[in-house]
């Protein structure tokens, strides 16, 4: 059963330049437990998907559903969203040091947020804010609760957001591009912790990121959004070993190999749409090397492809036409990881 169900979702914004329709019939669900990762590049609408999921998208104009343990969150007010963030969702941002007030000790803002929805006395919740800090693998977490976020490396600012996430373990986390600004090695170390805080609370985890790789070490399901469209959706290893939509095949073939290959990566020839108008064809018609006539008569609608259940393309290609079009090892890393799952 799913932990939140988003169905039909659409958000525009108004601006004076004319209408942005960012999100067009987004549709995705996760389970209690599950990380489902949201790939796109910059302007795709991944992250404005979350943001007008959790209200926090002001002046949008939102259709559609997105059903948290059985409320439609898109309904919800302003006062009844805001019981809900940090209570049932919590969310990490890119860019932690813009995320942590400046001004208060790291502390008081994970004890802020067990005051605020638990009702928890500040003497108790600085002790658990204490316990948080040691759980996410920050040392000395005793004197660190008195410090501020400056006094943090990256990395372990990111560790604080993904300690005061869980200050109430709530049932989701969304993750937006949690890693982005890190090195490598604090990548790996913050997606590890991720994964094993996950275990620990049995929480659900969405995943906003642009980078596959992190997807096929950590997702179960993917969702491809394109111009501000989901062009493909499955489980992480059908995406990436029996992926059907020419632009997730592209994304794959522009992932560098450790395979011993050698030449020159194959990029997506051509630009994102502009979403200033509303896209009457494939969004990818205009760059996609396997265009038909259909393709530009409407958007096609996700149909299922493959040999896996609940895989689902929005293209008109053959169904059964499956894999990347070029050499399996042209997919690199994140073809496999994904075979590893």
């Amino acid at each position: 059963m799913a932990l939140l169900e988003v169905r039909d979702l659409r958000v525009s914004f108004d601006t004076d330049d004319g209408t942005v329709y960012a999100v067009q019939g987004m549709s995705f669900s996760v389970g209690a437990g599950q990380t489902l990762g949201i790939v796109g590049e910059s302007g795709s609408g991944k992250s404005v998907t979350t943001q007008a999921i959790m209200g926090l998208a002001p002046g949008a104009k939102i259709s559609g559903e997105a059903v948290l343990d059985g409320a439609d969150l898109i309904s919800m007010s302003e006062d009844e969203l805001q019981r809900i963030r940090g209570r049932k969702v919590s969310l990490i941002f890119q860019d932690p040091l813009t995320s942590l007030h400046p001004l208060y000790r790291v502390g008081h803002q994970i004890a802020e947020v067990m005051e605020t929805h638990g009702k928890v006395a500040r003497k108790e919740a600085i002790r658990r804010a204490v316990d948080l800090l040691g759980r996410v693998g920050i040392p000395e977490p005793d004197k660190r609760v008195r410090d501020y976020p400056h006094q943090f490396s990256g990395g372990m600012r990111q560790r604080v957001m993904i300690a005061m996430a869980l200050a109430y373990e709530p049932m989701l986390i969304i993750a937006d591009e949690p890693t982005t600004a890190l090195d490598v090695t604090v990548q790996a170390q913050i997606l590890e912790l991720l994964g094993r805080m996950q275990q620990d609370f049995g929480t659900a985890v969405i995943l906003i990121t642009h980078d596959l790789g992190v997807v096929a070490d950590v997702a179960d399901d993917v969702v491809i959004m394109y111009g501000g469209r989901p062009m493909e959706r499955a489980d992480v290893r059908s995406v990436f070993v029996e992926p059907h939509h020419p632009y997730t095949q592209g994304l794959l073939e522009s992932i560098p190999s450790y395979s011993g290959r050698t030449g020159r990566l194959k990029p997506i020839q051509g630009y994102p749409p502009s979403l200033m108008r509303m896209i009457e064809q494939c969004p990818f018609a205009p760059r996609c090397a396997q265009v038909r006539d259909a393709c530009r008569v409407a958007p096609p609608p996700l149909k299922p492809v493959g040999s896996s259940p609940g895989h689902l393309s929005a293209c008109v290609l053959d169904a059964n036409r499956v894999g990347l079009a070029s050499e399996p090892d042209e997919a690199g890393r994140a073809v496999g990881a994904a075979e590893e799952r």
